[in-house]
This record gives C-alpha cells, sequence and structure tokens, in this order.
C-alpha cells in the first residue's frame, strides 16, 4: 500500500501471506540470474526469506523466457496446519495504483484527460489544484500531503479496525496539512495522490470504481478472481490467508522495523503478532483495497507491459 505498509501482511512476493516483515527483508544474492532458476532454488530461497522475516506462508509466480516456475510455501495461519496455495485471494495494497493508474490513462487515451492539466479542471478544492497536473499526481510529484501518516487517523484505525473511511474524510486529513514542496519540484509518495486520482475516473466514468475497473479490466483481461471492495467491506473472498501485523498502525507510523527489543522478543516468540484479518482497506481505497490471485495478478503485469491497455504514445508515455 504506502512505503510503510510493507509491515502489513497479505502482500506479494508474488504474494505474502502471514505476517508482516519483523526486519528489513534481505538483499537477493547478487548471482541469481531468472534464467538461471529452478523450483527448488526458488523454494530454499523463499523459505529462508519467509523464516526470516516470521511470515507464515508465502506464494511466488516467476514467468521468464524460459517457463513459469511457482512455489507455494507455509500455511494460511500464524502457527496453522492449512497450506498456502496458488489460488487464494489476498488484498493486493499498492498494487491497486496501478488499476487506478491505468484506467486514468485509457482515459488520456481517449482524449477525455489530457496528463498536463490541472485537476481543478475535473475535481473542486484541491489546494492548489491550479497548478497540479494529472502527470504530476500520477508521478507524485503534487507535493499534496500524505494522509496516511497523520497520528489520528493511525490511532482511529488502531481503535476500531473495521471503520468504513470516506474519501473526503481522507482528504480533508491531507488538505489540512501544508504541502511538502511545490508542484513538479520533488518526489514524495502520497495516497492523496490517487484517492484524487479515483474521483476522477468515478467523476468522468460515471460508475463506482469497483465497476469501472471490473468493465475496464477485470472482464477483458478475464481476471475472475479480482475484485475492488466497497467501503463498508471488510470481508476477503474465500479461499485467502489471514493477515497479521506486528505492533500496531500507529507504533509504525514512521518506521517498517520492530524496535530493538520487540525484535528480539518477535524473534523468541515472546511477542506475537496482531491479528488484522478484518482491518477496513477503505482508509487506503483506490490507493490499496483491491483484492486479487497470483493468477490474475500475472495476467494483469503482462497486461500493462504489452499494448493490450492502452496506445503506443501513452504507453511510452507510462514507460518513460
Amino acid at each position: 500500500m504506502t512505503q510503510r505498509r510493507a509491515r502489513m501482511l497479505i502482500p506479494l512476493l508474488a504474494v505474502m501471506a502471514g505476517l508482516t516483515a519483523a526486519t528489513p527483508p534481505p538483499e537477493p544474492p547478487p548471482h541469481i540470474n531468472i534464467q538461471n532458476l529452478d523450483h527448488d532454488v526458488v523454494l530454499e530461497t523463499v523459505t529462508r526469506i519467509t523464516d526470516e522475516l516470521l511470515v507464515p506462508g508465502a506464494v511466488v509466480y516467476l514467468s521468464s523466457p524460459q517457463g513459469v516456475i511457482e512455489v507455494a510455501h507455509g500455511v494460511t495461519e500464524y502457527n496453522g496446519s492449512v497450506p498456502v496455495e496458488m489460488d487464494q485471494h489476498v488484498r493486493i495494497g499498492s498494487v491497486t495504483k496501478t488499476w487506478t493508474g491505468t484506467a486514468v490513462l485509457q482515459l488520456v487515451d481517449e482524449g477525455i484527460v489530457g496528463l498536463d492539466e490541472p485537476i481543478s479542471q475535473y475535481l473542486e478544492g484541491v489546494p492548489n489544484g491550479e497548478n497540479i497536473t494529472i502527470r504530476q499526481m500520477l508521478s507524485m510529484r503534487s507535493g499534496l500531503a500524505n494522509y496516511t501518516t497523520d497520528v489520528a487517523l493511525n490511532a482511529a484505525m488502531d481503535e476500531d479496525p473495521s471503520r468504513a473511511w470516506s474519501q473526503q474524510e481522507l482528504l480533508d486529513i491531507a488538505f489540512a496539512k501544508p504541502p511538502s514542496f511545490p508542484p513538479g519540484t520533488a518526489f514524495e509518495y502520497s495516497n492523496t495522490n490517487t484517492v484524487l486520482l479515483g474521483l476522477l475516473v468515478e467523476k468522468i466514468d460515471g460508475a463506482p470504481l469497483g465497476d469501472v475497473f471490473e468493465n475496464r479490466f477485470f472482464t477483458p483481461l478475464e481476471m475472475e478472481n479480482s475484485s475492488f471492495p466497497d467501503v463498508t467491506d471488510v470481508g476477503i473472498t474465500d479461499p485467502h490467508p489471514n493477515g497479521y501485523m506486528f505492533g500496531t498502525n500507529s507504533s509504525t507510523i514512521t518506521t517498517a522495523e520492530l524496535p530493538p527489543d520487540e525484535l528480539a522478543a518477535a524473534l523468541d516468540g515472546t511477542l506475537l503478532p496482531n491479528d488484522y484479518p478484518y482491518l477496513n482497506p477503505s482508509w487506503a481505497w483506490s490507493a490499496g483495497a483491491g483484492i486479487s490471485t497470483v493468477s490474475d495478478l500475472a495476467r494483469w503485469s503482462e497486461a500493462i507491459v504489452t499494448d493490450e491497455l492502452l496506445c503506443d504514445d501513452v504507453q511510452q508515455e507510462r514507460i518513460d
């Protein structure tokens, strides 16, 4: 989802199930070449990394000209016995941004939106919106503050994980903060950009964002196991692994690493992770609330790096 949300589990290695990382991910061995990988090498690597990070399970999908390698390792629950499998549903976090961004680029492709037009041309109420372009928002260069790091927001999420957040509530948090820099002068990862882009897509397409994704992507690409939940929906499609997190939202605002004493306790098993199966993903909305499977994401990855979804010129804009 956001950079700091690397601590949340259920993301992907292609997809990790279970625990947030208690320690930073180890650097991959520099000698590994995907062309020389085989199933046993991948399984050994995944086993080692998940053990180091205290992750109960992971699934990995690797595709190269030499073929496909699929690995499922571990279990769906902390100290559980049900194995993870390739077809299980997971919350995909910030991979959702690629759905939102591609929808915007399709509007550019259709001549409805201009990359260098200001967001104020489409949405009212954005501070300095007349000077912030769609391109700057897509590239995280708008300067709009990131609501995700707000202390009160994180405290509220800890107090009531199932709470549904409206997009306006999230934007009000962001807009109350000063800009990080003038538009276009720097880079800062900010979910505020993507929430606004999601609202832009909804306004132009005249449909809820989940329907937009279904019509533009899921149906034509046959991504039958992908979905975008309503803000009141805290569930996840079966089958799925469980989700956990060491610490709380509030304690991990500025770092994905545990304090040394908590890390030691986690490693010796005296600190257990918090169970977060139903943390409402509405706090991330178009920036991180999507649900999918490894096979669907493999199909999506292929589509967004080819000419399936965008014309050549707009696709080149994305690559550039």
